[in-house]
């Protein structure tokens, strides 16, 4: 029995892309996919520990899926088109072309993240058709109502079908823009994970950033020659592997030059690293690096030092000077003032944080990054305030609770 509710568990998280996506192909409904592909899998767990795990659950899950789509359809048509029928029993339509740019999970991704839908609902409709999550799951992950997030969805689904958005993959000239829109979705799911923005939520959701991982891992199997899809699973990894380190037992955040850098993931970085080298190995052949892919490569520097002493700070503000170019926003300026702190001292790099003020007076980062400054001088009046602002504005609680800490320190 149990190895049966491991393989339902496997093929879910295998499988569910899949079936969703090839249903959607075959009705262009995705109301009928998702209630199709979840009935399917609620048939597995009734017949498999009595029938026994099929050999391909894959196939198997398709086929009882399309079997419940198709009744559906029956029992709510209520015109006798027999032709319609017969080509729902039959499905005559086309084999596509093979290949992993025409794979029908890929068209699924695309269609979620379409940019006609509001961020929310495309960050809602990937968990959901893509990664299979519930929508309790959903909910209880971006602090949202059950009810709330559930009429996300559908409202998210109506739209796609009102405004007739296509179930395809996106021109050649479209395909660049539209994969950076994808990429920023499953950034977004991994950060809310990596250190979640609610006050009353584990302050990391391993849940969440291993749901964007294995994301990322999918649209890296289906576009293998993407320089930023391999960039932003890098740099998922090498983030990743640092989570054993990143809350003390009594639920403090632990900052990086505090962390047991033995309680990283190994095969995360070793993995991460690799990847890192392949983009590097590209860019020295001439490929202009992406974001991700430099954002990837500071990660990487950092989890090469055996010791925060040991970091390659030069390296790290270089990096940070090619990623400007490339995204000049306030958020990058002030890490890349963390790292001009260390090559030369905290006052020239309080000067570049105080020029962000405008932009960033209500990120609690940039509050914090100055009290760390204005301690690091010996200013501890001004420093203190600069953390109040930082723990007002903090709403991770390990975050929150290594704030007061640094603030009740000071002289």
């Amino acid at each position: 029995m149990i190895d049966v509710e491991e393989a339902v568990t496997r093929a879910h998280h295998e499988e569910w892309a899949r079936v969703v996506a090839a249903l959607t192909r075959r009705f262009g409904d995705l109301d009928i996919a998702e209630e199709a592909a979840a009935e399917a899998f609620v048939t597995a767990v009734e017949r498999w520990p009595a029938d026994g795990v099929p050999p391909n659950p894959g196939a198997w899950l398709t086929t009882t899926a399309n079997r419940k789509a198709i009744d559906r359809i029956r029992r709510e048509n209520k015109r006798d088109d027999k032709q319609k029928e017969a080509q729902m029993v039959y499905d005559n339509t086309p084999p596509e072309p093979l290949g992993a740019i025409d794979d029908d999970r890929l068209r699924l991704i695309f269609t979620c993240c379409h940019p006609a839908l509001a961020m929310e609902a495309r960050l809602a409709l990937t968990l959901r058709m893509v990664g299979g999550l519930t929508v309790p799951e959903i909910a209880r992950a971006f602090l949202v109502a059950e009810s709330a997030m559930g009429q996300r969805i559908t409202r998210a689904k109506a739209k796609i079908k009102a405004a007739r958005i296509p179930y395809r993959m996106p021109s050649a000239e479209d395909l660049p823009a539209r994969v950076s829109g994808v990429l920023a979705v499953l950034y977004l799911v991994f950060n809310e994970g990596y250190l979640a923005s609610g006050p009353d939520t584990d302050p990391v959701r391993h849940d969440l950033t291993a749901e964007a991982v294995r994301l990322t891992r999918l649209l890296r199997a289906l576009l293998p020659d993407d320089g930023e899809v391999a960039g932003l699973l890098a740099l998922m990894l090498l983030t990743e592997a640092r989570r054993p380190a990143r809350v003390s037992a009594s639920g403090e955040l632990v900052a990086l030059d505090e962390q047991d850098r033995g309680a990283w993931d190994s095969t995360l970085i070793a993995e991460g690293h690799r990847l890192v080298r392949e983009r590097l190995a590209a860019a020295a052949a001439g490929v202009a690096p992406g974001s991700y892919q430099i954002l990837a490569a500071i990660n990487a520097v950092h989890t090469s030092a055996r010791d925060m002493r040991d970091t390659d700070w030069s390296q790290v503000l270089a990096l940070y000077d090619q990623l400007v170019r490339l995204d000049p926003s306030p958020i990058i300026a002030l890490n890349r003032a963390i790292a001009v702190a260390e090559l030369d001292g905290p006052q020239v790099a309080l000067a570049a944080v105080d020029r962000l003020e405008r932009r960033l007076a209500g990120y609690h980062a940039y509050h914090a990054t100055r009290a760390d400054l204005l301690r690091r001088l010996g200013h501890s009046q001004e420093s203190r305030a600069a953390y109040d602002k930082a723990i007002d504005l903090a709403g991770n609680t390990a975050e929150t609770a290594y704030l007061t800490r640094r603030r009740d320190q000071l002289g």
